[in-house]
């Protein structure tokens, strides 16, 4: 039996359903069936741009968003996709505090509903820092089709380790 290492928590059925769709060669298909072409994020601007406008219409009371930035440093097979930084630096009688992003360089090439997944998934850690219920339902708010997205981003990473990714 295949081994899932990114699907461990899920149910039984859903993994024979995820090692038939590998097994049978049937991931790109997939992909390209439901997501054809990638995002079109590819430098730090765009990618600020968007990450804030998802901040600012469910997150406004929370602090400013410095930098989102794809990062070539993060490591998708470890299983860091993105990564949050909350710094605060006491500047004279103030709190200055600095709020950033780093995603996984691989996902500049991915589809744009994958790439929202994870920048969710990130933004919600500026309000809960725990895998939690309202952790969670803070994601599914954001992006109600959350977890369906989430399954896709592990069925990605098992994409792209394939090397299919046919989005670069």
């Amino acid at each position: 039996m295949q081994e899932l290492k990114y699907f461990q928590h899920y149910p039984e059925n859903l993994q024979a359903q995820i090692r038939q769709l590998i097994s049978t060669n049937q991931l790109q298909s997939y992909f390209k069936h439901k997501y054809p072409t990638g995002h079109q994020l590819q430098n730090q601007q765009l990618l600020y741009q968007y990450s804030t406008e998802i901040k600012q219409h469910f997150l406004k009371n929370t602090p400013r968003l410095n930098s989102v930035s794809f990062n070539k440093h993060t490591d998708m097979v470890k299983g860091t996709l993105g990564t949050h930084t909350q710094q605060q630096k006491i500047h004279g009688k103030k709190l200055k505090a600095r709020y950033d992003i780093a995603l996984n360089n691989q996902l500049k090439y991915a589809p744009e509903a994958i790439l929202r997944a994870l920048i969710v998934h990130e933004l919600a850690h500026f309000k809960h820092a725990e895998h939690n219920k309202a952790f969670y339902k803070l994601c599914c708010h954001i992006e109600p089709d959350y977890h369906q997205l989430e399954l896709d981003l592990r069925l990605f990473i098992v994409l792209d380790e394939q090397g299919l990714n046919f989005y670069k």
